[in-house]
């Protein structure tokens, strides 16, 4: 499923919905995404093809960091030809780590776990974190960036199209639908979670686990 970019779209509605709530204009604003797998790729594509400037990406062998912005096209093409993001012949050769300092709008962790710590959160110069990966962000670098003015969006909120998508494809549903779909939920749950989170004072991981277990209770007294 996300061969298809269906998790990468997801992000991407994530990031419009949100970035409104910080002022920021997508034209123009800078993304860094650290690891440039089936997530993080094409959630830079989605991004790029929306007026963003993909700055700088990650895999694990290293990193590449061009201020003017790079080809997403010409490292998708790398990746899957086996090659690194540093056998991209622009931009400076970074270690893997360096993006977390990288200054930037939009930071997007798609690889792996606890990689922005309550140790190295204050590296982050962004305005804005959209998490791809599963826990990417540890609980108290999170109530860290919260208190900073840094929105980060939890990560079962922003990387959900994946599942929806296979949701929609289960039930027979064309590619069309489910991404239809994952704009439509994506867009509204984390519309929700952000209006939570402003009229409470609470990080956003903290309204949507709130609203989670909300809808899980009324799910359960249906089925009862």
């Amino acid at each position: 499923l996300d061969e298809i970019g269906a998790t990468g779209f997801g992000l991407a509605a994530a990031v419009e919905v949100a970035r409104r709530r910080l002022d920021l204009e997508l034209e123009g604003a800078r993304v860094v995404v650290q690891g440039f797998g089936s997530v993080g790729r094409h959630a830079a594509r989605f991004l790029t093809e929306r007026g963003a400037v993909l700055v700088a990406a990650a895999d694990s062998a290293g990193a590449v960091h061009d201020p003017a912005g790079l080809d997403v096209a010409a490292l998708t093409h790398i990746k899957a030809g086996g090659g690194r993001l540093a056998d991209h012949p622009a931009g400076e050769k970074l270690p893997r780590d360096a993006v977390i300092g990288i200054e930037c709008e939009i930071w997007i962790p798609a690889a792996r776990p606890d990689v922005i710590r309550e140790d190295n959160q204050h590296l982050l110069r962004a305005r804005l974190v959209a998490q791809g990966a599963n826990i990417p962000v540890t609980e108290a670098a999170e109530r860290a960036l919260h208190e900073r003015g840094v929105l980060s969006l939890p990560d079962f909120i922003t990387n959900a199209g994946g599942v929806i998508c296979a949701a929609v494809e289960y039930r027979g549903g064309t590619r069309a639908q489910a991404f239809a779909t994952i704009e439509e939920r994506v867009r509204e749950n984390v519309a929700q979670v952000l209006e939570a989170a402003t009229r409470d004072g609470v990080p956003p991981r903290e309204a949507a686990v709130a609203l989670a277990r909300v809808r899980v209770r009324r799910a359960m007294a249906l089925r009862r």
